[in-house]
């Protein structure tokens, strides 16, 4: 093909994006309708899906579908039209008018799905608006604070005290109640006594942190709700004085949002949905964060989908893991159904002991219990009825 055959190809497929599906018979090619690529085509679907009113589906009033899609335009657009888009799906989906009159939220159920949807728009959300948004946001977060912060310090703080049991404790730090139960068979009837052969106690109560969680998010537009609900266990377990931890989110680049950790909410409007994914840089910023390798739990939170050099990733997760660091890729970290990953990464990151997999948050705290206490994360998923992919399905 000439350079000016080329160009007039460019020319066509641009008007047939512009046009969209239901005005482009007259852009035609030789006589025959503009074929697209595969790329155009995507852009074309999620062009088609909040401009051309003929269509039957499209985003309609599904946040899911709202989310995803301010995932998906910027992978596919310069940020200057992702910017012109977002603006005009305010209009388009309501979402300005919901904003400037709150009362209108009233009609309105907030939940997770338009909290990513509103983190999705935040820099086009109005000025006047803003202050809306972030009401709405905080009370989704504060509703699931409040359903999960009591189980996450619980089996957190369980694990800690598990972990730092000791056989031979000194005086002041045995547990008699489990001392007691653990020799019962030693009791002697005739003395109306227990004969403590083993001790069961905790070491000294040590003040400073005994471990370090660091969650690593993955901000591509699919991962929305794994997002939010990061940025609320973020909150619960840096709360907790025994453990430090450190919240990183990437795309093509990698943002430590550690500092905003105590609130949810400014930890989500300083996330950007959507665009490329550079595990290995996320990954390598957080290995640079690890000093104490063995007392640390780095959980991935991706759907590995790596942008960048695959075998670079699975190098660094190795050694990750090879420093003594308990490492978990989670592919989804929500109550939704199944997450579509790149399976061939996460049975390669299974292969080098990184167990791969969904996970609830209802389930995410026994999670982090059973990783702070170094036990087999693959096999407490597997007593949960969790799938996990395995070495030998990589190809």
């Amino acid at each position: 093909m000439s350079d000016d055959d080329a160009a007039t190809q460019e020319r066509l497929t641009r008007w047939r994006l512009v046009l969209g599906s239901g005005d482009a018979d007259g852009v035609r090619s030789g006589g025959e309708p503009i074929a697209l690529s595969a790329e155009d085509a995507a852009r074309d679907g999620v062009l088609g899906e909040l401009y051309d009113a003929d269509r039957r589906r499209g985003l309609g009033g599904s946040q899911p579908r709202v989310a995803r899609w301010l995932g998906d335009i910027r992978g596919y657009f310069p940020s200057s039209v992702v910017r012109i888009m977002q603006a005009d799906a305010m209009d388009r989906l309501g979402l300005r008018e919901m904003l400037l009159e709150p009362e209108m939220l009233t009609a309105v159920q907030p939940d997770i799905h338009l909290v990513s949807t509103l983190i999705g728009l935040g820099s086009v959300i109005p000025e006047a608006s803003k202050a809306t948004a972030r009401a709405v946001v905080r009370q989704v977060t504060d509703e699931l604070q409040e359903r999960l912060r009591a189980q996450t310090v619980q089996a957190v703080s369980g694990a800690l005290d598990r972990s730092a049991r000791t056989r031979r404790p000194r005086p002041a730090d045995i547990d008699w109640n489990r001392t007691i139960a653990a020799n019962l068979q030693h009791y002697l009837p005739e003395h109306r006594t227990v004969v403590p052969e083993r001790l069961v106690g905790h070491a000294r109560r040590r003040t400073q942190v005994q471990r370090e969680i660091i969650l690593c998010i993955d901000q591509s537009g699919s991962m929305a709700e794994s997002v939010v609900f990061s940025s609320v266990f973020g909150a619960v377990l840096a709360s907790l004085p025994a453990v430090r931890t450190r919240l990183v989110v990437f795309d093509t680049t990698v943002v430590d949002l550690t500092e905003e950790l105590d609130d949810p909410v400014d930890v989500l409007f300083g996330v950007q949905l959507g665009g490329g994914t550079d595990i290995n840089g996320a990954l390598a910023y957080c290995q640079s964060q690890i000093t104490q390798p063995t007392d640390t739990v780095l959980v991935l939170i991706s759907d590995l989908y790596e942008g960048g050099i695959a075998e670079e990733m699975l190098r660094r997760a190795r050694s990750i893991v090879g420093s003594g660091t308990t490492m978990v890729a989670l592919l989804a970290l929500s109550d939704s159904g199944k997450p579509s990953y790149d399976a061939q990464h996460a049975a390669q990151l299974a292969g080098i002991g990184v167990p791969a997999f969904a996970c609830t948050p209802d389930l995410f705290p026994d999670l982090m219990a059973t990783a702070i206490e170094r036990r087999d994360v693959t096999a407490w998923a597997a007593s949960n009825g969790i799938a996990t992919p395995s070495e030998g399905e990589a190809s």
